[in-house]
């Protein structure tokens, strides 16, 4: 089956499990920055137990992709009601299969860039995820900082207002929060990384840095 919606749910294989939550209820609270197998496999399967479980309901992701080649994903995503098949092969050989329904909302930033950062801006953004391969980070292998050299993050940080890398828009969207002296959300890298956190301070701080010292004081 091609298309998964409320109506073709219920016709699915009573082998297929289907979400057990009504995702009416599922508040975005979580804008996740990198919708591929990693993310679906992972924490939006972690995300859709907690809902299951009715907890966490004003913690629903919304899936973020800004690169061109991930147009492909951003129509298959609303085309299907952000829903998709987990298949699962368990220790005993057999495959299980699960739509996972926990990605509640979904932006592909070029489409409007502009309406991405006002929605980071608003109080519904709590937590930034990422999953934007060790190499997203923009760092120099041979000493771990930020390269402010790349042409896109010159481009961005001569242009914050219409960004086009994740720390541009993450940026923009945290000095427009300072501007109207809103709280700052969390930014959590769930990349396979070690030190993960540090490596993901440290490159959106400098990126901030360049842009406006205030900023980078801020976060």
């Amino acid at each position: 089956m091609s298309i998964l919606n409320k109506s073709t749910l219920s016709e699915l294989p009573s082998d297929i499990q289907v979400p057990q939550y009504n995702r009416d209820e599922i508040k975005v609270g979580i804008f996740h920055f990198g919708v591929g197998g990693f993310h679906r496999s992972h924490q939006a399967l972690l995300m859709d137990n907690l809902y299951t479980q009715g907890l966490a309901k004003d913690f629903g992701i919304c899936g973020v992709n800004i690169l061109p080649f991930d147009k492909k994903m951003s129509d298959v995503m609303k085309s299907q009601n952000n829903l998709y098949t987990l298949v699962e092969k368990p220790n005993d050989g057999n495959f299980t299969y699960r739509i996972i329904g926990s990605i509640v909302d979904y932006m592909f930033a070029l489409d409007d860039v502009d309406a991405l950062i006002e929605r980071l801006t608003g109080d519904e953004a709590k937590i930034v995820t990422l999953t934007i391969t060790e190499g997203g980070y923009n760092t120099n292998p041979a000493n771990g900082e930020f390269n402010l050299n790349n042409q896109a993050v010159q481009d961005d940080i001569k242009n914050l207002k219409h960004p086009k890398t994740v720390f541009g828009i993450i940026c923009e969207a945290l000095r427009r929060r300072k501007e109207r002296n809103l709280r700052g959300f969390t930014i959590l890298s769930c990349d396979n990384l070690q030190g993960n956190g540090k490596i993901a301070k440290k490159s959106f701080t400098a990126f901030a840095k360049a842009v406006d010292p205030s900023l980078y004081e801020w976060m």
